[in-house]
């Protein structure tokens, strides 16, 4: 199948060179053009533009933010106006519900596909095609891609016929996510301010009642108080709080603990830490107990 994949950033560059392994025909884009040049010398074709992408029949899109998603799909030389009728879009980026719905909604009157499949896990994840990924479109669109989704994730959960929906539900696992990071660091504080070694106690977390890979993971992180490489940046994190919150305002449900976080993640920012993996929102509790400067 030929493909197109625009967004080559941590994410994105590892799925598609999935796609590329698998045997497809793949055309890339990303902004900064250095960044395609891995992915070129696994055989795949750079484009000069999205438009030039949009000769693919599915292109993926992996993009950090809304603004960067909206200026790609609806631009003068987007997805939208070069996209063939029958081509599907499938959006792997973790974005608004409103702007997926609108998507939904702009490429269904050019009688393009679309499909939301945003993705749970990492970097690593990505690269070995261990990603889970959260899908949402018409069955028809689904049944087409699913061999490509199948080579990018270990599992797909299809979650409704409205691909916003699959948006709705990956911004609630990242609040999930943020609220572990948040009280393991709490915890971590509580337990090392009376006397008791952070990493013996997250050995007994991980080894009993919370012996699952996010606490595993994060808690290492926060243990360890490593924070760089950020897997995922603490922006990022800051703007999916922000979204749910969105969310969550339209559905007229109430998230104070989401609150609390978009707060925290502000915090961590104001004091130059942006660009740290999110889990850093987890060592704050340290620097609140005192036992960090």
């Amino acid at each position: 199948m030929k493909i197109g994949f625009i967004g080559l950033g941590r994410m994105g560059a590892g799925m598609a060179a999935r796609l590329r392994e698998a045997g497809h025909e793949l055309i890339v884009y990303n902004r900064s053009p250095e960044r395609m040049q891995p992915l070129l010398e696994l055989g795949a074709s750079g484009a000069a533009n999205v438009a030039a992408v949009c000769e693919a029949e599915v292109v993926f899109t992996m993009l950090a933010n809304d603004a960067a998603l909206d200026e790609v799909v609806f631009g003068a030389h987007g997805i939208l106006a070069h996209l063939k009728p029958g081509g599907i879009h499938v959006s792997c980026s973790t974005v608004s519900v409103a702007l997926a719905a609108k998507l939904a909604q702009a490429h269904g009157e050019k009688q393009q596909g679309y499909v939301a499949a945003p993705v749970f896990g990492r970097q690593d994840a990505a690269s070995a095609g261990k990603l889970f990924m959260v899908v949402a479109g018409r069955a028809e669109l689904i049944t087409k891609i699913q061999p490509l989704l199948d080579v990018l994730g270990q599992r797909s959960f299809v979650v409704a016929t409205e691909p916003e929906k699959a948006n709705l539900v990956k911004l609630s696992g990242n609040f999930l996510i943020g609220a572990v990071i948040e009280s393991l660091g709490e915890a971590m504080s509580l337990v090392e301010k009376g006397g008791v070694d952070r990493h013996q106690y997250l050995d007994l977390l991980t080894s009993s009642i919370f012996n699952v890979p996010l606490y595993k993971n994060y808690g290492a992180m926060i243990a360890d108080r490593q924070f760089e490489p950020a897997g995922f940046a603490a922006h990022l994190g800051q703007k999916d709080m922000r979204l749910v919150l969105a969310a969550a305002d339209e559905l007229k449900v109430p998230l104070p603990f989401a609150s609390i976080l978009r707060d925290r993640f502000l915090g961590l920012m104001a004091h130059g830490g942006e660009n740290l993996d999110w889990s850093a929102v987890g060592g704050l509790a340290a620097k609140d107990a005192g036992l960090v400067s």
